[in-house]
């Protein structure tokens, strides 16, 4: 279960047809269904989709039987849901975000051809889908991830740039999660200044070198006093869905990484001068934060380029934090 709202469960197919669907609206045609679909995922981006099809073999466990197929066939419905998933790189019966489901799907499937339909059918129980050789799909899928999950609106994020700033120049103790600490370097070296709109990283070194005794508190998560302002972080969830919605668990990986390397635990509150004395002595660079890369499509892509090559903006923050701190 979401914390927000319950998981949906759907046949691959049903996930490409809403797509689909969004092609067709333009010519004033609409699916009740696939509406339906859509206003729940718009209502809750990232809430558990679970994927099932007729897999039959050691995924039966899973099949959800044959009352949602479409009129085609049996074996036209299972190849179908079958092709989709094979294009996702995703297995009968998983779970994911509905927001990284989406965002595969456009990413991944360009149009419905070999999927849905098949050109010229080798028998009837084969003519495929009537829509297949229509150019929906390939509508539909151009107006992209926007038209299914807009994106936080400028307002709310400026807002909450100006209360969040508010409530970390008031807070004693500046909740922040551990990895953007080092982020905040190859922001440093790389030049970033304050104001920046979409996080309060910069501010947070700026307050650092006016106050080096300041407090840092390490906490979990997209922590509001310094991700409040980000595009990609949930409002409602508090957490980040960068990366086409896998962003949260690559962080989780690097907050963790960096807790153990400092040998330190949520919770832990140090001075900043002492807890970037530390940093700079146990990190040399980011690849050992960072190198998590994998090919797409995966959840633990990051689309970091530290994740292959070390960072030369993190080593000119480093060197230049370091000396300031040393005055």
């Amino acid at each position: 279960m979401s914390p927000t709202h319950p998981g949906l469960t759907l046949r691959p197919y049903q996930v490409m047809c809403a797509i689909c669907s969004l092609g067709e609206a333009t010519s004033g045609r609409t699916d009740p269904a696939s509406a339906k679909i859509l206003d729940a995922i718009r209502q809750s981006p990232d809430r558990p989709l679970t994927l099932t099809c007729n897999a039959g073999d050691v995924f039966a466990y899973q099949d959800p039987g044959t009352k949602d197929d479409t009129p085609e066939g049996l074996e036209f419905n299972r190849r179908r849901d079958l092709e989709i998933l094979y294009k996702l790189n995703l297995f009968p019966g998983c779970t994911l975000p509905a927001r990284i489901v989406f965002n595969r799907l456009l990413e991944r499937i360009e149009d419905g051809t070999s999927i849905c339909g098949y050109g010229t059918p080798t028998s009837a129980a084969w003519k495929g889908c009537p829509k297949a050789l229509s150019d929906s799909y390939k509508r539909g899928r151009e107006k992209g991830i926007a038209a299914i999950i807009p994106p936080r609106p400028e307002r709310e994020m400026k807002l909450d740039k100006k209360t969040s700033m508010k409530a970390m120049h008031k807070a004693k103790t500046k909740d922040v999660r551990p990895h953007i600490l080092l982020c905040a370097l190859c922001q440093y070296g790389g030049g970033t200044k304050p104001p920046y709109p979409e996080d309060n990283l910069p501010e947070l070194i700026e307050l650092i070198l006016e106050k080096p005794d300041t407090l840092i508190r390490l906490v979990p998560g997209a922590d509001w006093m310094m991700c409040a302002p980000c595009p990609s972080r949930s409002s409602k969830l508090g957490a980040c869905v960068c990366n086409k919605g896998s962003g949260g668990l690559p962080n989780q990986m690097r907050d963790l990484r960096v807790l153990q390397k400092l040998g330190l635990a949520y919770g832990s509150t140090l001075k900043a001068r002492n807890l970037y004395t530390l940093i700079f002595k146990r990190f040399s660079g980011m690849l050992a934060l960072c190198g998590i890369e994998h090919s797409k499509p995966s959840v633990w892509w990051t689309g970091c380029g530290s994740a292959t090559l070390e960072s030369e903006a993190f080593q000119r923050g480093k060197k230049r934090l370091m000396a300031a701190l040393k005055k």
